[in-house]
C-alpha cells in the first residue's frame, strides 16, 4: 500500500512536454521555443490543476537537462509576495551568468497573481534590465491581477480546463499503475469532485488508496468532503416546493455530517441549479440568489444564517410560483 507522504502529484508529473495532457496547442508552441532555444517572457493563465507548473518544468527539463538547477529558478509568489523577493532572490538569480553554455535562464514565478502591486512594478524593471540573459514565466489563476505593464511584456498562454475525457484517461492510468479498482460510480464521483483539477484528482485518489485498493463513490465523497449531487438537488427541491423544514434537515446533513463550509454548499448548489428541471424564470432567480448569498458569506457573514436565509427565500419563491 502506498504511503501518504509519497506524493502522487510528483510521481505522475510529466517529465516531457509530450506527456502534458489537454493542452496540445500550448505544448506545440513550447516545443517550438525549445527547438530554437529562444522564447519571450510568458504568462501561463488558467485555473488550478490544468498543467501550468508542469508545462514550465517540462520545458525547462528539455532545455537544460542536467543543468536545470543552474538555469531554472522556481519560486512560489504566494509564499513571498512582497517587494523583497523581487529585489532579493529574483534579482540575484537574474544577474548571474548562466553556467549551461550561454543559454537563457528561466525564472518561474508560480501564483504570480499573489504578488503585491509594488512587487510587480519592481519585477517589471527587473524583466527589462536582464532581458539579455533571463526569461520570466509567470503562472497565474487570474491574469487580470497582473499589472498591465507586465502583461504587455509577456505572451499570454491561456490553459484550457481539462475535459472529462482527459480526466477519465488519467484515472485509468493511475488505477492501472497502482493496482486500484475504480468502479463506474467512483469514476464519475472523482470527475465530479475534482472539477477539472488534475492535482485535486490525484490527491483524492491517493488518499483513498491508503485505506483500500477498491475505490467507491462513497469513499470519494467522504474524502473530498463533498455532498452527493442528489443530496444538493433534494435540498433545493424541498426549498422550492415550500418545505423549509425538510430543506433545513438536508442542510444539517451537509454541514454537520460532511463538514462543508457555506461557500462549499453554495458552489455545489450553483452546479446543480443549472441542471434542475424547473422553469427558466425560477432557475434565473435561484442562480441570482445563490450569487447574492455567496457574496455575503465571502464578505464575512455567518455561514449558517446565510444558508438558512437562502433556503427561506427559495421557499417563498416556490410558494409564489
Amino acid at each position: 500500500m502506498p504511503a501518504l507522504d509519497q506524493s502522487w502529484t510528483e510521481k505522475y508529473r510529466p517529465a516531457k512536454l509530450n506527456e502534458v495532457i489537454g493542452q496540445e496547442a500550448i505544448v506545440e508552441k513550447l516545443k517550438a521555443f525549445v527547438k530554437v532555444a529562444n522564447f519571450p517572457n510568458m504568462i501561463f493563465a488558467g485555473s488550478a490543476g490544468v498543467g501550468k507548473t508542469t508545462s514550465a518544468i517540462a520545458m525547462a527539463k528539455e532545455l537544460y537537462s542536467e543543468h536545470i538547477n543552474e538555469a531554472f529558478l522556481e519560486l512560489n509568489a504566494s509564499d513571498a509576495r512582497g517587494i523583497d523577493v523581487v529585489r532579493g532572490k529574483v534579482k540575484e538569480f537574474a544577474r548571474t551568468l548562466p553556467l549551461s553554455g550561454g543559454q537563457l535562464k528561466i525564472i518561474f514565478l508560480d501564483e504570480a497573481d499573489a504578488l503585491t502591486p509594488e512587487a510587480q512594478h519592481a519585477l517589471r524593471r527587473t524583466m527589462e534590465k536582464y532581458s539579455g540573459t533571463t526569461r520570466f514565466i509567470l503562472s497565474a489563476n487570474y491574469a487580470s491581477k497582473i499589472i498591465e505593464p507586465i502583461q504587455s511584456r509577456c505572451v499570454v498562454l491561456r490553459f484550457k480546463p481539462l475535459t472529462e475525457d482527459h480526466m477519465l484517461r488519467y484515472i485509468e492510468r493511475v488505477a492501472d499503475s497502482e493496482s486500484l479498482t475504480v468502479d463506474e460510480k467512483a469514476t464519475k464521483a472523482l470527475v465530479y469532485v475534482s472539477e477539472g483539477d488534475l492535482r485535486k484528482l490525484t490527491n483524492v485518489m491517493q488518499s483513498a488508496a491508503v485505506s483500500t485498493n477498491v475505490i467507491t463513490d462513497n469513499i470519494v465523497y467522504d474524502i473530498a468532503a463533498r455532498a452527493r449531487p442528489k443530496e444538493i438537488v433534494a435540498m433545493l427541491r424541498y426549498a422550492l416546493d415550500g418545505d423549509f423544514g425538510s430543506a433545513r434537515k438536508e442542510l444539517d446533513t451537509l454541514t454537520l455530517s460532511y463538514g462543508m463550509s457555506g461557500e462549499d454548499v453554495l458552489l455545489q448548489c450553483y452546479r446543480e441549479a443549472l441542471n434542475l428541471q424547473i422553469e427558466d424564470r425560477l432557475k434565473l432567480r435561484l442562480i441570482s440568489s445563490i450569487g447574492d448569498y455567496n457574496f455575503r458569506i465571502v464578505e464575512g457573514a455567518n455561514d449558517r444564517i446565510q444558508l438558512e436565509a437562502m433556503l427561506a427565500k427559495l421557499a417563498l419563491m416556490g410558494k409564489e410560483k
